[in-house]
């Protein structure tokens, strides 16, 4: 299936919006990723869509209750294409943002890592459902890299255990049934209250509360841009939509002028 056409009215638009603002916010989603090899996950071919198994191992509940959900997800960990990949133009045009003086600040529901791997400094980024490249106990709170725990299930421990406390340890990510950093999500929220335009980018946005910066922000008087290969579920508080690949639309609209 061929791409729709892309509106060169549309991207100068919003190029110019880019141009005339003092504070663009951006959210993205899983879909940014896709093009480095990361699979989304509400997708036509989302991880989800296509395994609803796999839902169980981002469940809390389960994750705790059941010890072959959290092997399962040790052995999914391992074998992450995560692990591989590399920053696509989506990531790398938002660093142009950045540089360009025009990005306040990157909220991603994404748990990649891939937005600082670009470039993008980490006080600009706010994860919003955590890192996959640390790993918490659940139950003291300690955190250490990912990696030290993964050449752990290498050596053969199926479900490694905290080796402070015994606890029971998970990648630094918000699960289902677990609570954000409230921290994070007022500074979300603050951002999206004072910026002039949104680039919602990659995301169904179905999840809250998170997706609620969208409305937050067009209540304020901000634009609201919306780019995803799929309608979202906020699609009608967008200034303007672009159902195409972002990797060869969101380097269009970041780029400086000649």
């Amino acid at each position: 299936m061929s791409e729709p056409t892309v509106s060169d009215a549309d991207i100068e638009k919003v190029r110019g919006w880019i141009r005339e603002a003092d504070s663009v916010v951006v959210l993205t989603g899983a879909g940014i990723s896709t093009d480095s090899g990361i699979q989304d996950f509400r997708g036509p071919k989302g991880l989800w869509t296509q395994n609803p198994e796999a839902e169980k191992m981002a469940t809390l509940q389960h994750y705790l209750a059941e010890p072959e959900v959290r092997k399962r997800a040790w052995r999914n960990r391992l074998d992450s294409p995560a692990w591989h990949a590399e920053p696509n133009l989506g990531h790398h045009a938002l660093v142009t943002l950045e540089k360009r003086n025009k990005l306040d600040t990157l909220i991603t529901q994404n748990v990649d890592g891939l937005h600082q791997a670009a470039g993008m400094p980490a006080e600009r980024v706010i994860e919003i459902h955590g890192s996959m490249r640390e790993v918490a106990c659940l139950d003291c709170g300690e955190r250490a890299p990912m990696q030290r725990a993964l050449e752990r299930v290498r050596a053969g421990e199926a479900d490694p255990a905290c080796r402070s406390c015994g606890g029971i340890l998970k990648s630094a990510t918000i699960s289902f049934g677990q609570g954000l950093v409230q921290e994070d999500l007022a500074r979300s929220e603050r951002a999206a209250l004072e910026c002039d335009l949104l680039l919602a980018i990659g995301s169904t946005l179905g999840v809250s509360p998170i997706n609620g910066v969208v409305p937050i922000a067009k209540q304020s008087g901000a634009r609201v841009v919306i780019l995803n290969a799929q309608p979202t579920e906020m699609d009608a508080l967008a200034d303007v939509i672009f159902l195409n690949a972002i990797a060869a639309v969101l380097p269009r609209l970041a780029a400086p002028d000649d």
